[in-house]
Order: structure tokens, then sequence, then C-alpha cells
């Protein structure tokens, strides 16, 4: 059979979206300056959607600064991968401040965090590992799995009863030359909620372990000084490996990880093939999460209003009765009684009847069953947006009530 004729007839966990929904619920485009107001089909509408978390990105100062590095070294430079020509020190400035701020002796700068931690994951551990990890874990999580060639073992999503029955179950099989590295997330970035590190650490003492969290959610905006979820759950020091993107808090691409263990650094250096085999972080990124780095530490009143915004939207939404989950970072999910159709009802009425754009999250990004709005408050939201919001959702509470109940039957008839 012909590969390209085989791939036609193959479905997508997606189903009609893919085709029917193009434009729409996958790849919209929402163009204009990034910011909490944007446009989507020519119509200004109010972002909902958007992981620029502290407002950096439509930050006037961050945006002539980025400017300013983009004419003085251009997108090309430095030309190669760090190992041969791509190093400056700039790169190694910026990797000795991330460490810093997350209270880590050293750092590694990724280009990226969705192939960052699949080649760290591939890097740390070998045939002879045990590989133990949260099953709702993100996709980047997953895929660095399926490239590792340990055996691998998964846990209920934080059931401490579960996550200990594996680590046991490896200890159980381990030999001399054998490891274990643990991995979860510090904020899942779909439900909210924050893995039970403080429970998952009090284990090492029992069963040895490694742990890698991957905290893309929570750095910048978890912890007193942003410095991460490890910070905010006062176990950070028990956290081997911090994980963290640029693509949230910083508004930026890249992404680090950082130890305690300069020695790690110095292996993944050597052996994470995604930065071995790939052109070095551009100059200008360099140059910019630098500077954006060191806004977000002089600028506490960001993390602040952040979160002032997710409370008023989250407690507005709840004094509705949306069904809220109790999330505990920014990310605010609100479910949608598992159906899809519930979920495009409300989009299609919050983005078209009231300029409100809202993002629905189904399978394969969540379990099979979950569908939800999932809403991403900003430090740039101002109280206006959040009015205009929840407006929005109180203009439409009673159609998507009755269509959750009639969603309610269906199931259980």
């Amino acid at each position: 059979m012909d590969l390209f004729d085989k791939l036609q007839g193959r479905p997508s966990p997606l189903g009609e979206f893919t085709s029917e929904g193009y434009g729409y619920y996958t790849y919209p485009k929402l163009e204009g300056p990034l910011g909490p107001v944007m446009k989507f089909n020519g119509e200004d509408v109010i972002v909902w959607s958007i992981n620029d978390y502290l407002g950096v990105g439509s930050n006037e100062e961050v945006k002539k600064y980025d400017a300013e590095v983009a004419q003085e070294h251009s997108l090309s430079s430095p030309m190669g991968a760090r190992l041969m020509t791509g190093n400056t020190s700039e790169h190694e400035k910026l990797e000795e401040e991330l460490a810093d701020f997350v209270h880590k002796e050293d750092a590694f700068l990724l280009n990226y965090g969705y192939q960052g931690i699949m080649s760290v994951i591939h890097a740390l551990v070998d045939r002879n590992d045990y590989l133990i990890y949260d099953e709702l874990s993100h996709a980047c999580i997953v895929d660095g799995k399926q490239l590792a060639m340990a055996e691998k073992y998964v846990f209920k999503h934080n059931d401490i009863e579960s996550f200990e029955k594996q680590l046991e179950r490896a200890h159980r099989n381990k030999k001399d030359n054998s490891a274990i590295l643990v991995v979860t997330e510090g904020a899942f970035g779909m439900t909210g909620d924050l893995g039970i590190l403080n429970e998952m650490i009090a284990l090492k003492e029992k069963y040895p372990f490694r742990l890698l969290v991957d905290d893309a959610h929570g750095v910048g905006t978890m912890g007193e000084d942003g410095s991460g979820t490890g910070t905010h759950l006062g176990c950070h020091d028990g956290i081997d490996l911090y994980f963290g993107t640029f693509a949230k808090a910083f508004a930026l691409i890249g992404a680090f990880v950082a130890t305690n263990n300069p020695g790690v650094v110095e292996f993944l250096k050597a052996n994470v093939r995604s930065q071995i085999f790939a052109k070095s972080v551009p100059m200008p990124i360099v140059k910019s999460a630098r500077k954006r780095l060191q806004l977000i530490k002089d600028n506490p009143q960001w993390r602040e209003k952040l979160w002032e915004n997710t409370n008023m939207l989250r407690n507005g939404l709840r004094d509705m009765g949306y069904n809220v989950l109790p999330a505990e970072c920014p990310v605010t999910p609100v479910l949608t009684k598992g159906s899809t159709d519930l979920c495009q009802l409300i989009m299609r009425k919050m983005r078209e009847e009231h300029g409100i754009f809202v993002s629905g999250v189904a399978y394969p990004v969540v379990p099979k069953g979950t569908v939800l709005i999932r809403l991403i408050p900003t430090a740039a939201h101002t109280k206006e947006h959040i009015k205009k919001t929840l407006d929005g959702f109180e203009a439409i509470k009673e159609r998507v009530f009755a269509e959750a109940e009639k969603q309610k039957q269906k199931m259980t008839a």
C-alpha cells in the first residue's frame, strides 16, 4: 500500500475538527499585536487563550528592546551548534542568571521546551534504568518516555499510593547498575493542579530516586519570587532537576534545565542530542530572555496582578454555577460535562455574540471523556476585560446549563 494513500484514510483524534473546524476550532488566527485584545475573523476579541501570564509579550519596554537587539545582531547570529561554533558569553550569562533565579547551582540552556525535555529524558536514562511518570504528563514527557530506553512505569495522576507502588516495583526489579528517574509536572497546564511534590520527595529516603520536574507553567508565576512550584510548596531543594520553559511567563522561545550538580549539567551539554545537532539559540532571543528575566525579578507586582485577575475571574464563574476545577495555578479550567457539543457551543457564543475568545480542550490533549474550556488569565488583563467576560458567561448561562442537563440525560439514558 502506498504510504500517502494510507495516511488519507487514517483518522485523527480531533475528528472533524481537523478539516471542517480548521481555522475556527483548530488553527484559528489571532492577529494584531500580542495582548489581551486581538483580532479574530476581523473583529476585536478579549483573548483568554495565550500563556503570556505576566504580560511580558505586550510590554512596551520589552518590545523596544527586542527590536534593538534584533537590529544589532540579526536572527542569524551565532551560527552553528553551541558545541561547535554557537557558544557566546551571553548564552553562558543567561544560564548563570537562570540558575540563580531558580535557586540551583547550574543550568543548561535549551532551544525549545518540547524537544528540550524529550532529549533531556532520553539522555538521562539507559536500558538498565527505570523511568516513572505521572499519567497526565504533557505530551513532551510522554514522547521523551518513548525515546528513552529505560523500563517505564506510570502512576495514577497525583496518587501517592500508586506512585509508591511503582517505586517499590522498580526497586524490587532493579540491578546494581540500575537507577530510577521520576518525572512529573510542577503545575499541570490543563487541569491547573500542582504536582504532589512534597509527598513524592518524602519517599526518597525509603526508595532513593532522582526527581525531574517540568515546571513550564510554574516558572515566573509560582512562589514568592517566581522561582516556581517547588518554592511555592516549600520543597524546592528536593527537586534534583528543574525544567522551565520561556514559552509561558517569558513569552519567548527556549527553555532550560537546572540542578545543584554541575557534573550533571556537564553531562547534558555533551549528550542532549537536540542541542548537539541543532543551531544555537539566536543572540536576540538570548539577550531578550535575559532582559525579560530581569524585568520579572524587578516587577513582583506583575505576579500579584496575575493572581488578582485569576481569583476575580475564577470566583465570578463559580458564583454563577460554572464547574471550575480547583486549580492551584493561574490556569482556569471550566468543565463541560464531557461534551464536545457543549464545549463548541460555549466557544461559538462567546466568540461571536460577546467578543470573547475562549478555547476548548479535548482528547488527546486531555484524557478521553474530559472536555473543558481552558481560560488563561494574565497580568495584562484589566478588570473591565474580566467584567465583560463574566457578563458574557452570564448571558449564555441559561442555554449552557440547559444543554448540560440535556447531555447528562443523554449519557444516563
